[in-house]
């Protein structure tokens, strides 16, 4: 079993310049099957549980259920030989508590933490990679060497997310009120999850750079 990849070459225009002739370069993704219906997993699903697709339905339908009803009341929730699954957030940082309010929100996430069984799993399959050139033509395949090192949604050292990332919000005034990742603004808000903005006393040196996040 593999995994499918394909590398298609595109010209990458790093400026909205129309003059600008952009270099050609050659972008991976994934080669994704037809999406499974509900049907057919809980089909297949049967079979291999040796019960009737009905009761397979219903216990399917009812673990929908709870999962959305623990993880909207703010519980991690365990999603069976995958791994857990939580709601989080992405909002502005601000240093007034009376400017905290609702609209600093930015994004309400769906956080999906795999399971350590299924991260060997992704980890010791392989990749094949068809390269194709820009009329379309496949020019080479080749199987991919890589580490294996799967992204960590909790652990930004370990090839997952910083939510440090600058989305803070600018006054105008000159003063950032979010989190910077520069020597100033104030640190981010959490939700759940690692934080990677850095604390830092004085003024912002770039006043229009943004920061500030919360997972």
């Amino acid at each position: 079993m593999a995994l499918k990849v394909k590398a298609v070459e595109k010209n990458i225009k790093f400026t909205k310049n129309d003059n600008d002739p952009g270099v050609w370069r050659y972008v991976m993704s994934p080669e994704l099957y037809i999406a499974l219906s509900k049907a057919k997993v809980i089909k297949e699903a049967a079979l291999r549980s040796g019960v009737s697709q009905g009761v397979m339905k219903a216990c399917w339908d009812a673990a929908g259920e709870v999962i959305k009803a623990w993880a909207t009341e703010g519980h991690s929730v365990a999603l069976p030989g995958l791994g857990t699954m939580r709601f989080g957030l992405r909002a502005k940082s601000v240093e007034d508590v009376n400017k905290v309010k609702t609209n600093l929100i930015t994004a309400r996430r769906i956080i999906f933490t795999p399971s350590v069984d299924l991260k060997d799993e992704l980890a010791n399959t392989a990749i094949q990679i068809t390269c194709y050139d820009r009329n379309g033509d496949i020019v080479r395949r080749v199987t991919s060497a890589d580490d294996g090192t799967i992204e960590d949604p909790e652990n930004p050292e370990n090839g997952g997310e910083n939510t440090g990332e600058n989305t803070g919000e600018n006054t105008g005034n000159g003063e950032n009120q979010g989190g910077s990742n520069l020597n100033g603004g104030t640190g981010t808000i959490d939700n759940g999850g690692n934080s990677g903005g850095n604390n830092g006393g004085g003024s912002d040196p770039d006043p229009d750079d943004n920061g500030g996040d919360a997972n």
